[in-house]
């Protein structure tokens, strides 16, 4: 028989699965803010990698909101603050938005009022996913893998085996079972499944956009080709909510990018119509921290 804890965990599980949605419908006009503040209590046998699945939420998102508590060893009973509200991201509401630095996709139907949100991984260092204007060209399905020779090279390094010039579909595929294949020059950029339990809401991949397998099958199904892709590298974000709230929602910026100048609390405090009502010390602290967190800033 199941112990008392494991049967609690599962419960708590099912429940999650239950209440959580990736789908948000889209604010009032002039919000920004989606979602809703969530929280969990650690029981024995979690961990961030099990939780972020159980709520398809990415990883270090996860990390981020949780910065004092042991990823792998979280002591149970502890709260956790869970990334499952946010700032839109700012771009026109319309198809697929990425944006770098959050680890998010979202995607935006024709003629909806609803917004979906999934984790993503993207580009590890050297490799990094490149911002874009562009468009769905292609859906594939059991899409076959042509690993390039630097791709090769590397796997060879790593693993001192030799990878095959072509990996069918199939298990061995790390692409997964459903792809799209964006519009960008010559290069072959893919937003594609994975075969891997583990990467999602990392800079893990090659360069492409790395989905779990339910959210690409769900995503494939619902876009068409042509729809426009945006791909952005925007680590801060900031609204003036009509209810009269200031927020600012900070990220990690990637570590491969060279930023024009240092943003400072000034550059921030700028950026909102009533200076007067800011609460500096709340600025730098999320600044300071990067929770990837909408914070009120109001004072």
């Amino acid at each position: 028989m199941l112990s008392f804890f494991k049967r609690l965990t599962i419960i708590l599980l099912l429940l999650t699965e239950t209440v959580y949605s990736k789908s948000y419908p889209l604010p009032e006009t002039n919000s920004r803010l989606i979602g809703h503040r969530t929280q969990h209590k650690v029981v024995v046998g979690d961990y961030f990698h099990s939780i972020s699945k159980s709520y398809n939420i990415g990883m270090i998102a996860l990390m981020a909101s949780n910065p004092s508590v042991d990823p792998f060893l979280p002591p149970p009973d502890t709260i956790l603050e869970l990334p499952t509200y946010m700032l839109l991201p700012d771009a026109e509401y319309k198809g697929i938005v990425i944006n770098l630095p959050e680890l998010r996709l979202y995607y935006f139907p024709n003629n909806s009022n609803e917004v979906h949100v999934f984790p993503e991984g993207i580009g590890r260092e050297g490799r990094k996913t490149p911002k874009m204007n562009s468009f769905i060209k292609t859906k594939l399905k059991d899409p076959v893998w042509t690993p390039t020779a630097k791709t090769r090279a590397e796997y060879l390094e790593k693993h001192k085996t030799v990878l095959p010039q072509v990996v069918q579909a199939g298990e061995h595929n790390p692409l997964g079972h459903f792809a799209l294949q964006l519009a960008y020059g010559k290069s072959n950029y893919l937003i594609h499944g994975t075969n891997q339990n583990f990467g999602i809401g990392m800079r893990i991949s090659a360069g492409c956009i790395r989905m779990n397998p339910e959210d690409i099958e769900w995503l494939y199904n619902n876009v068409t080709v042509n729809e426009p892709v945006k791909i952005i590298n925007n680590s801060i974000k900031l609204a003036s909510e009509p209810n009269g709230q200031l927020l600012l929602e900070v990220h990690s910026p990637l570590s491969s990018e060279t930023p024009d100048k240092e943003v400072d609390s000034v550059d921030i405090m700028n950026q909102f119509s009533d200076r007067s009502r800011i609460d500096k010390n709340a600025v730098k602290e999320a600044l300071l921290f990067h929770t990837g967190l909408p914070i009120d800033v109001t004072i």
